[in-house]
């Protein structure tokens, strides 16, 4: 069983990830972006959407590993 301990620890790891990686990827793309054509902003923030859920899927098997 997985502990609640693990699990909280996981949640809030998580929450601060997305946070900061939204934080991040908003700057960042307004500092490169600005001035481009929308459709090189459509790209750039369409694989910026995707890119965090490699990680989040890494910390959310953590949070749910086994002993």
């Amino acid at each position: 069983m997985v502990s609640p301990f693990r699990r909280f620890i996981g949640m809030v790891f998580l929450v601060t990830f997305v946070l900061v990686y939204i934080f991040l990827a908003m700057v960042i793309g307004d500092i490169t972006m600005a001035g481009k054509h929308w459709s090189i902003k459509l790209i750039f923030f369409a694989i910026a959407g995707l890119i965090w859920v490699v990680p989040a899927g890494l910390i959310i098997s953590w949070t749910y590993k086994k002993r």
